[in-house]
């Protein structure tokens, strides 16, 4: 590859954080970067093995998000080459398509000069995905609560979120689809009392800074943990273990299969290590939140 025009960095998200389900999403320390150059013709080239199965031309996700972003602001889409490395588990529940389509926007923006505001690309990105949560952490980073309906999006930012997490990631990948299949079609009225009670108070304390109180709020999900978790036959056990260990809270990370756990800022890679000695089935990942949104880089 020659010398890139332009090069981008997007974080990964985690979405839900228990009870916010299709609404709340953090930015982590884990980071897919694109360098992207003026071909004749698209293409992209993934680095590593886990990603090397994804299409390389037209069809690649990041191809068609330039490619629709620059439809949307009536612009052309000229090809690129594009080299992607990303340090983001496929598959895993941390926001790796919402990523590339973050990574898509930003790269039309500049490559085609759109002017696109940062609320132009959450609107752009939450439209080609479909739900806000993860697309809009990516492109801002921090912490994000949006309400997506009929192309109008309401978002709250909070860009600075002081905490840490570890990322409990097993071998095997989940599609969301399998994942969504599990949820009932109705939830009993008290239920989503309980449930929405639950989300507002964890917005609150995430807004504030109190991790403490999300923490607990986070794990009083009624909307789709108790589905999902028959999925995790040791969730219950994680949680248990972690509390112990001091973390803030344990959730579901999006989708799944990945779990999330909320620690104070730098403990958790001490917290990690506990969790790696208690469950080996799953690889942890100590990171922090991001404050750090999508990010381009003129080269």
């Amino acid at each position: 590859m020659g010398r890139p025009t332009l090069a981008i960095r997007v974080p990964a998200t985690t979405a839900n954080l228990g009870p916010g389900f299709d609404c709340a999403a953090l930015a982590l320390t884990l980071y897919m970067e694109v360098e992207a150059e003026k071909a004749d013709a698209w293409e992209v080239v993934y680095e590593g093995e886990e990603y090397a199965g994804l299409a390389g031309g037209e069809e690649n996700l990041i191809v068609r998000t330039m490619q629709e972003t620059a439809r949307k602001c009536g612009a052309e889409a000229p090809p690129c080459r594009l080299s992607v490395h990303s340090d983001i588990p496929l598959g895993k529940g941390l926001g790796s398509s919402a990523t590339a389509v973050a990574a898509g926007i930003e790269a039309a923006d500049h490559l085609y000069g759109l002017g696109l505001s940062v609320e132009e690309k959450a609107r752009i990105g939450s439209g080609i995905e479909g739900h806000a949560d993860n697309v809009v952490a990516a492109i801002m980073g921090g912490a994000v609560f949006s309400h997506y309906m009929d192309g109008e999006l309401e978002t709250v930012h909070i860009p600075h979120p002081h905490v840490g997490a570890v990322i409990l990631v097993p071998d095997r990948p989940l599609a969301t689809e399998e994942s969504r299949g599990l949820l009932p079609d109705t939830l009993r009225h008290a239920d989503a009392v309980c449930g929405s009670a639950a989300t507002g108070v964890m917005a609150a304390a995430i807004a504030v800074g109190d991790w403490k109180r999300a923490g607990r709020m986070m794990e009083r999900d009624v909307f789709h943990e108790p589905y999902r978790t028959r999925l995790f036959p040791d969730f219950d056990q994680i949680r248990h273990f972690a509390k112990k260990a001091g973390a803030y809270g344990t959730a579901v990370s999006g989708a799944g299969p990945s779990v999330l756990v909320l620690t104070e800022p730098d403990s958790e890679r001490s917290i990690a290590q506990r969790l790696a000695g208690e469950f080996p089935a799953y690889r942890p990942l100590a990171v922090k939140a991001s404050s750090a949104g999508a990010a381009t880089v003129t080269v």
